[in-house]
């Protein structure tokens, strides 16, 4: 059986090497033991890879690649037009041979993908996986409206997967957990977290872009609030962007510069040494569906604060762990570490249950639900 994928995910060619985003490579590797063979559409950029790229490890996935499109200014905007007819026929062309088409959205070249989707008989196994907020709190591009509005209609003539559970939701849409654990990851976070403490120094952890949108300066104004209550901490800020240097140097202009450290991206292999030391996990970015590096840290013990935007406040009202609150309420955020301070005990009740809630983010549990799911095609 032959799965056709489709996704914005950037690829990199190093040393006759192709890298993609680390997190939908390790996906893909585990989606390729459930077929024969899986070719993957996807844009190779030029450059270097970052650090949090890998390598696939499976030797049935094959990358066809197209030309990157999109970006902030005119120039990037109209390429994706530009595109349109090389993408459309990549599309049509590999779809002919497939029995199982997935497509990662949103994303412009997924916006295509799913339209063409309307018009071909073949394969009949569709799945699009939405990946972005399915009932948004604000403004956002009008593509991913266009694309929500397309996929509650079905004319795709496939499923539809998202984060969380929303009211008036077709037949045809599911909830869905999207994985980024191993067995072993689990039973490495769940082994580091047995003995861990609310203790001095409380220690913070980013795991994103460092730009405003993810949030990486609103950290930084909530640790500078901490420092005023007599918090003792230190914070760990992994990523990087373009405004990573206005983040440092605006670390400074708030007096924190000697308890945070600027890492960039590291390797996918050195996160769990971060998550080990953490006790929170800090994220009011200002749109999620839901972040993996959430399940992640939860894996470890780590209790997440972070925006109340897209599944982020369902899932952990749901697993009973963390707090969602608005992404620009400093003070509401500063509070809530506060109290977490003074009443260790709800803290590490609160880190329990995040490490039960993990496992349903495994790639096991993962694999079992993608089977169920290839079943309920069928009936399209």
């Amino acid at each position: 059986m032959r799965l056709l994928i489709v996704s914005h995910t950037p690829h990199y060619r190093a040393e006759g090497v192709l890298k993609g985003w680390g997190a939908t490579v390790r996906e893909i590797d585990y989606l390729a033991q459930l077929f024969d063979d899986v070719v993957h559409i996807a844009p190779v950029h030029r450059g270097i890879p970052p650090e949090s790229s890998l390598a696939y490890q499976s030797s049935n996935v094959k990358v066809v690649p197209v030309k990157p499109s999109g970006g902030q200014n005119w120039a990037d905007k109209l390429s994706i037009a530009a595109n349109i007819p090389a993408y459309g026929r990549v599309i049509l062309r590999e779809l002919r041979s497939a029995d199982v088409v997935h497509i990662r959205a949103p994303a412009n070249i997924s916006l295509l993908a799913m339209v063409l989707l309307a018009f071909v008989r073949h394969p009949k196994r569709r799945w699009i996986k939405y990946a972005g907020n399915w009932k948004p709190f604000g403004p956002e591009a009008k593509s991913y409206t266009f694309q929500r509005w397309w996929l509650r209609r079905g004319w795709h003539r496939g499923l539809v997967t998202v984060n969380g559970e929303w009211p008036d939701m077709p037949a045809h849409v599911h909830t869905f957990f999207n994985p980024c654990l191993t067995d072993e990851e689990l039973e490495t976070g769940r082994c580091a977290a047995s003995g861990k403490a609310l203790e001095n120094p409380i220690r913070l952890l980013f795991v994103g872009r460092l730009d405003t949108a993810k949030g990486a300066d609103r950290v930084l104004r909530i640790a500078a609030e901490l420092k005023k209550h007599g918090v003792i901490f230190s914070l760990d800020m992994i990523g990087d962007s373009p405004e990573r240097e206005l983040m440092e140097k605006l670390a400074q202009q708030l007096g924190i510069e000697e308890r945070v450290r600027f890492h960039g991206w590291i390797p996918k292999q050195a996160l769990p040494e971060y998550y080990s030391q953490a006790h929170f996990l800090m994220l009011p970015s200002r749109t999620e569906g839901w972040a993996k590096v959430l399940s992640e840290a939860m894996a470890f013990g780590v209790v997440p604060i972070a925006s109340k935007v897209g599944s982020i406040p369902q899932y952990l009202t749901q697993f009973r762990t963390g707090r969602a609150l608005a992404s620009d309420d400093v003070e509401a955020f500063v509070n809530e570490l506060c109290q977490y301070v003074q009443h260790s005990d709800v803290w590490k009740n609160e880190s329990t249950n995040g490490i039960e809630a993990a496992k349903l983010f495994g790639y096991s549990r993962y694999l079992q639900a993608v089977s169920q799911l290839l079943q309920l095609t069928l009936s399209i």
